[in-house]
């Protein structure tokens, strides 16, 4: 996914036909911990929601256009101190529990989707390009041709270099940043004279996130793993800590 892209599918063009069937995805937060889901719509109508509560094991169904494009993610440790809302990862700077079509302050793992009408071809991804926050997947229910399910399990935070760790209140690592996200040089973020998959190759900091979430984007070109597709009309179930 091209960095300079705030959704690197959104290459994919859609058609919006009347009276499509709408996807649905199912939320589940299987962390021992609530959960503050964003969601920012790319492309397509607005959700019903941009931002709620997610307790631990309770799942959310949320209905979504058939011809959608835009991203999920999980915010964590939120509080709500004197009437603003505020997270340690993922926060959209909104101040309240809806991001009102802000997105996640980086770093967060990002699932993201293009959904296409009269069950045509759906994309859909894990990114990290832009650094992790919770481990997340994403399974197709139903659908025809393509369709696999996706996962980042493993907890990046726990491996994440010093340079790029981001800490939390009390000195936890509750992020890992990407390497363009913390300097901020052309090389890492695949800007400049490294604008093209050939002048812009894997790094070790992305090998990093790659080594323990093969299936997720871990930097701008990683098309080749990170970039999934599924036919038929397909719902979606995105699980936070799986």
């Amino acid at each position: 996914m091209e960095a300079q892209v705030i959704f690197g599918i959104s290459f994919v063009v859609i058609f919006f036909v009347s009276g499509a069937k709408p996807a649905t995805f199912t939320l589940n937060n299987n962390c021992p911990f609530t959960v503050w889901p964003g969601i920012l719509t790319s492309s397509g109508p607005q959700l019903s929601t941009t931002g709620f509560e997610l307790a631990s094991k309770v799942p959310f169904i949320l209905d979504v256009p058939a011809t959608w494009s835009g991203r999920l993610w999980a915010r964590t440790q939120c509080t709500n101190d004197n009437g603003k809302f505020q997270c340690a990862t993922g926060d959209c700077a909104s101040g309240q529990v809806s991001c009102g079509g802000a997105g996640g302050i980086p770093p967060a793992s990002l699932a993201e989707f293009t959904l296409a009408a009269n069950n045509g071809q759906d994309f859909y991804d894990i990114s990290l390009v832009d650094g992790f926050n919770l481990p997340l997947s994403i399974a197709p229910q139903g659908g025809s041709r393509g369709c696999t399910p996706v996962s980042c399990t493993a907890n990046v935070n726990a491996v994440c270099p010093q340079e790029l760790q981001v800490k939390g209140s009390d000195g936890g690592v509750v992020a890992c940043q990407s390497a363009c996200l913390a300097f901020n040089q052309s090389q890492y973020c695949c800007t400049g004279a490294f604008s093209t998959p050939d002048t812009c190759p894997p790094t070790n900091y992305s090998n990093i996130f790659k080594s323990q979430c093969p299936q997720a984007y871990s930097y701008a070109y990683d098309d080749k793993s990170g970039l999934v597709t599924c036919t038929g009309g397909a719902n979606y179930l995105i699980t936070f800590c799986p």
